[in-house]
């Protein structure tokens, strides 16, 4: 399966990226080691997935999510119910 995704930082912030391994890409984000916008948020919540079963097309609609504006992503995120097993966020320490 593929995944495409949207993060959503604690300053509200939002990071769409594509994946095959969901929870171990998510977890990597939550570690401070995931793509380079997010390495410099400290709380990340996982806020929207759409699954794909092929690779193509979950990095085609990853391309149409980074073409939208901030509100048309907040109205795709509003349309799906929020998982609760994701709903919180993750929060990593930062080393100063």
């Amino acid at each position: 399966m593929n995944y495409v995704y949207l993060l959503e930082a604690s300053d509200g912030t939002l990071y769409t990226g594509w994946t095959n391994r969901l929870d171990q890409r998510y977890r990597t984000h939550c570690q401070g080691k995931g793509g380079k916008y997010t390495r410099a948020k400290k709380r990340l919540k996982l806020v929207y997935v759409e699954i794909f079963s092929d690779k193509r097309e979950a990095m085609s609609r990853e391309w149409h999510i980074k073409q939208m504006s901030r509100e048309e992503k907040l109205a795709l995120i509003g349309r799906r119910k929020r998982s609760k097993k994701k709903s919180g966020y993750c929060i990593r320490s930062v080393r100063i």
